[in-house]
């Protein structure tokens, strides 16, 4: 494990995105990039995988609608059947398109609720957590690279001869 992190400071996305290209094109690994705004194609110029919270979506979206078809054919049919409009209260499918806007809601709302709640447990964003951000520029105007290494004075060369601003190097205890 390295003992050291290095911190290169970008003034502009472009910059930065050459520079992570260059950077991983020598085989160095980059920890992380803050940056105040999503930044097109940086995900991608950093390796990583593609995202399946949309897989999530679908099912929490199912769930959703598998729950509202259960909670409306319980609550109609079975625990309070009335007639609406002539409709009989036996079979569910002759009332079923009045509870579509139901259906559609329903697996909105899991979907939506669901996805957040996982989004903020794989990003280990949790209620009460204290910032961990190493430069609060980073939230406003400037970007920030982090790289684990022990030899921090090759890639701070590397990190300013790619167009870093700043460039800090800290410990790690």
């Amino acid at each position: 494990m390295s003992n050291k992190l290095v911190y290169g400071i970008y003034d502009d996305e472009e910059v930065l995105l050459t520079a992570v290209k260059e950077i991983r094109s020598k085989d160095i690994d980059i920890k992380e990039v803050y940056s105040p705004f999503p930044i097109h194609g940086l995900d991608h110029a950093l390796g990583l995988k593609r995202t399946r919270l949309a897989i999530a979506a679908f099912f929490y979206g199912a769930l959703g609608c598998i729950f509202a078809f259960a909670m409306t054919y319980y609550i109609m049919i079975i625990d309070w059947p009335m007639n609406i409009g002539g409709k009989p209260s036996f079979a569910y499918y002759l009332n079923m398109p009045a509870f579509v806007p139901i259906l559609f809601e329903m697996t909105v709302f899991f979907a939506a609720h669901l996805m957040v709640i996982t989004y903020f447990f794989r990003s280990k964003l949790f209620p009460g957590q204290t910032a961990s951000n190493p430069d609060v520029r980073t939230t406003d105007d400037k970007f920030l690279m982090e790289i684990e290494s022990d030899n921090d004075k090759s890639i701070s060369d590397l990190m300013k001869k790619t167009g870093a601003s700043e460039i800090t190097v800290k410990e790690l205890t």
